[in-house]
């Protein structure tokens, strides 16, 4: 099929490079932000992610850190979700979470704080390196345990790097929000340029005409061909990729089966 870009916001993906590392730093940058307004009482709050709190949810970010800013650290945990993954129904990403909460066991949540303070820079730049010289390694996910339905199941270590694992850390931002019951405040020229990439993963993964209005500060107008009208809430829109359920009412259309990597 012949796609052609309508006359709204550009497609273009996130490669490696200086935007991915400058995306991935201001991503962790607003979190911290968002970490440094919880009271006590927020920590204890359940997230959406099914048997995690608030600080479990950060300690699997602290621990994510720590395996990307360490190869060495990261084998431990990978091949820990390997051996394990059985308990997780199968799962060895969902196993390998586990084990980077349960490492964090023994932190006070100001710690864990000052952990992905110092971890974030160290993250990204590990992760940086890792997708300029191993990018071409193909990456396979299991379709089991917290996996779900139109997920893909392969992608690359450049991809990975540059552009999941930043896309991990944003979702993870909106959970907390929602956990704790806060309105995030919303940059065009991060949040924006974040979601303007999941749709552009999205279409080419369904590759279908379409055109798609998103609203709010994320939000934009993108278009590939003369398909379907679709309008929706930005942060719906990237829930909905993300296999979690929008805020607000979804229009009816077959490409919703088709989502992208977290």
């Amino acid at each position: 099929m012949n796609q052609q870009p309508l006359d709204t916001a550009p497609l273009g993906r996130i490669t490696p490079g200086p935007e991915a590392d400058h995306l991935a730093r201001a991503v962790y940058a607003a979190l911290l932000g968002d970490l440094a307004q919880l009271s006590d009482e927020d920590w204890q709050r359940p997230t959406e992610c099914e048997g995690w709190t608030v600080r479990d949810m950060v300690a699997h970010l602290v621990g994510a850190a720590q395996g990307h800013a360490s190869m060495l650290t990261f084998l431990r945990q990978y091949v820990w979700g390997i051996r394990h993954r059985k308990a997780f129904g199968g799962s060895s990403l969902d196993a390998m979470n586990q084990r980077q909460i349960d490492d964090q066991r023994a932190h006070s949540t100001d710690t864990l704080v000052q952990l992905l303070t110092e971890l974030a820079p160290r993250a990204v730049a590990g992760r940086s390196r890792r997708a300029r010289t191993l990018g071409w390694a193909p990456v396979h996910l299991e379709a089991a345990g917290s996996w779900y339905a139109g997920m893909p199941t392969r992608t690359t270590m450049a991809e990975l790097c540059a552009v999941v694992l930043t896309r991990d850390v944003w979702a993870h931002r909106l959970d907390l929000a929602r956990a704790v019951g806060k309105t995030l405040s919303l940059d065009p020229a991060l949040d924006g340029r974040i979601v303007s990439d999941i749709v552009a993963d999205w279409a080419t993964r369904h590759g279908q005409p379409v055109s798609l209005t998103l609203t709010g500060d994320a939000g934009g107008t993108f278009g590939i061909g003369r398909g379907d009208t679709l309008t929706l809430d930005g942060l719906d829109f990237a829930r909905l990729m993300a296999g979690r359920r929008p805020d607000g009412d979804i229009p009816d259309s077959p490409l919703w089966a088709t989502k992208v990597l977290f």
